[in-house]
């Protein structure tokens, strides 16, 4: 792992997790350690309208920690409309010590490496259809309310998991928007840190 980043994972804060989002959590647990304990590949797909910040997020968060407690999993993000990973996204990740780059284009595929041999992550926005994702067998981890409310259906999940966070583009273009884009990055890696260490 990347010096910078592990300086960010040292300074993570279980205790800053309430109880009733650590029972949240726990459905997300119970379903990586019933699929560890089965032998069963571990697939897991955040799911945000636009996959543009907190999926995205999510979904790079819950490799780095499954990697960092010796979890074995296959992490993805979707969303239900097509825009781009959103360059603020991209700016947050590059500050908390990732290594991104980018192929360019309206919705350009990000290489964001975190410093684990072959571990490189391919991040874009894309659709729960696409052909990259999984098509059964794996937990819907919805990451919005849109999302969540609008999107009662996830065809070929085994689980549907509700793990909620505020979008960071209230902030766009004010003061406070690269701060606020770091606490919500923050915020989800500390609470899927807490997941995957719950992983016997």
């Amino acid at each position: 792992m990347y010096h910078l980043l592990k300086q960010v994972v040292e300074k993570i804060n279980f205790d800053e997790i309430s109880d009733t989002r650590k029972g949240e959590l726990n459905l997300l647990i119970d379903f990586v350690q019933w699929k560890k304990d089965r032998g069963e590949v571990i697939q897991l797909n955040f799911i945000c309208t636009h996959n543009s910040r907190r999926s995205q997020f999510s979904q790079i968060w819950a490799k780095v920690a499954a990697d960092y407690y010796g979890v074995a999993i296959q992490s993805y993000s979707s969303g239900v409309e097509l825009t781009e990973l959103n360059p603020r996204a991209v700016q947050s990740l590059k500050r908390f010590g990732f290594d991104v780059n980018s192929s360019g284009g309206d919705n350009p595929h990000y290489s964001i490496d975190y410093g684990a041999a072959g571990a490189s992550i391919t991040a874009f926005s894309k659709l729960i259809e696409d052909p990259v994702n999984p098509t059964g067998n794996f937990a819907a981890i919805m990451t919005c309310s849109h999302a969540d409310e609008n999107c009662p259906i996830v065809v070929g999940c085994e689980q549907r998991i509700s793990l909620r966070y505020d979008d960071p583009k209230a902030f766009d273009d004010t003061p406070l928007e690269s701060s606020m884009y770091d606490y919500r990055s923050f915020q989800i890696a500390t609470e899927l840190f807490y997941a995957f260490s719950k992983i016997a």
